[in-house]
């Protein structure tokens, strides 16, 4: 088991890695009290090399990590790639590409939901994984060997997984399914908060536009102040509290210190000073400067409507016939919009989501398509124009292309053990 402690060794290390067509990648980190992740440990794995990073070491310098991180002729593959590419956006100022996320693969492989990794190596690798470390605080030295030896597992076992769904994806021909998610995690933005928009994420109720640009500006102040002081915003302002403050904003350094859950100091400090001015300036926006609340339509303020019940049905009929997660071919808000929208402009009325469902939704939706049960089996009948059925088509008997050794536990896999509720700035 290597962990490498210089930068001599990890050049080396990943000078070897770059001949390989992939690498698998991991990492390990305790992010309960700050804003952004401490990275502890990098974990990698090529065809033929394994090693672990030590991240804290003092005599090293993560460059030859991210110069292979960033080498675009080598294939980067993580499982739940989103908070591992978020900290490496942080730590090297940029994207990891190109990249694979297992994650996003088992989905279109029929494996389910956000499967976790645990429940892939089983399934896929048949191997059974060591969970006796998964709360450990990787910031404490030295390592011990079992330590290291669990963390590796990370890279180890998804090389195996990896080639499983790859192989799988090109012999269905689905592989460039993918794409659409892989250009999402591969694109900065998604990692990023500007503190303009980071009202966003309490999902504020009320639409009044004063109120909103209250909320937006003490937000705004929150995340810098967390970013500045580098913790977790609800150390700053909890989430009831700041929306509490927006609806009876403080205009003074003793209204300030009167406002439950902060410091009677506040209002004296210079990041006091900043709030009172942020609130100040915000109630002096002109009406064009509030926040745009955008109307829904009110078809969809009532809920799901029959017909949107009825496409919830049909699109668990296709993932089941398909072998891949409905979640990933039509979230629910898409289901109720092509129900009650003459021309939804939605993904699953696009490309490969088009093909699978989109195209029986909308002849559902315009009367082509009928259910009927027969025998305790669920069919799709197409009808004609005078609703006589043209033909009926069994779409509930199972069927997936993924790669199934055996079925086992659906689960959130590993990655629990490394992440705090309120740390991430990404949304």
């Amino acid at each position: 088991m290597t962990v490498l402690t210089d930068t001599t060794a990890l050049r080396e290390a990943c000078a070897k890695a770059r001949r390989s067509r992939y690498v698998t990648i991991d990492t390990e980190f305790v992010r309960e009290t700050t804003y952004w992740a401490n990275l502890c440990l990098v974990q990698v794995a090529s065809e033929d090399e394994l090693f672990a990073v030590d991240a804290l070491a003092p005599e090293i310098d993560l460059g030859p990590l991210y110069d292979l991180l960033r080498d675009e002729a080598v294939l980067k593959v993580f499982h739940a790639a989103r908070q591992d590419m978020e900290i490496f956006v942080h730590e090297m100022g940029d994207v990891p590409r190109p990249i694979f996320d297992t994650q996003v693969a088992a989905m279109v492989c029929g494996f389910g939901d956000s499967v976790g990794y645990e429940t892939l190596v089983t399934r896929l690798a048949d191997v059974r994984l060591d969970k006796a470390q998964r709360f450990t605080d990787w910031s404490k030295r030295p390592l011990s060997p079992r330590q290291i030896a669990y963390a590796l597992d990370d890279v180890v076992h998804l090389r195996t997984v990896f080639e499983k769904l790859e192989a799988s994806l090109n012999e269905t021909g689905r592989l460039g399914w993918l794409d659409e998610e892989m250009a999402v995690l591969t694109d900065a933005r998604t990692y990023r908060i500007e503190p303009d928009n980071a009202w966003k994420r309490l999902k504020p109720r009320s639409r009044n536009r004063h109120f909103l640009a209250m909320v937006r500006a003490i937000a705004a102040w929150r995340e810098r102040e967390a970013e500045r002081r580098n913790v977790p915003r609800n150390r700053v302002i909890r989430d009831d509290l700041l929306l509490e403050m927006a609806a009876k904003p403080p205009h003074s350094a003793d209204e300030l210190g009167d406002v439950r859950g902060l410091s009677r100091r506040l209002g004296d400090t210079g990041e006091g000073k900043d709030l009172i001015a942020a609130i100040l300036e915000a109630e002096r926006l002109p009406e064009a400067a509030l926040p745009l609340v955008e109307a829904e339509d009110p078809r969809l303020l009532g809920g799901p409507t029959p017909l949107g019940e009825l496409l919830r049905v049909l699109l668990k009929i296709k993932g089941h016939e398909h072998g891949v997660a409905p979640k990933l071919i039509a979230a629910s808000s898409e289901l109720d919009q092509i129900a009650v929208m003459d021309e939804p402009d939605v993904p699953a009325l696009k490309g490969w989501r088009y093909e699978l469902f989109g195209k029986d939704a909308l002849a559902l939706k315009e009367g082509r398509l009928g259910f009927a049960v027969k025998d305790n089996r669920l069919l799709l009948l197409h009808l004609d124009e005078q609703g006589a059925v043209a033909e009926a088509l069994i779409r509930a008997a199972p069927h997936s292309s993924a790669p199934r050794p055996s079925r086992g536990r659906r689960g959130g896999g590993r990655r629990p053990r490394r992440q705090s509720p309120d740390a991430s700035p990404a949304p």
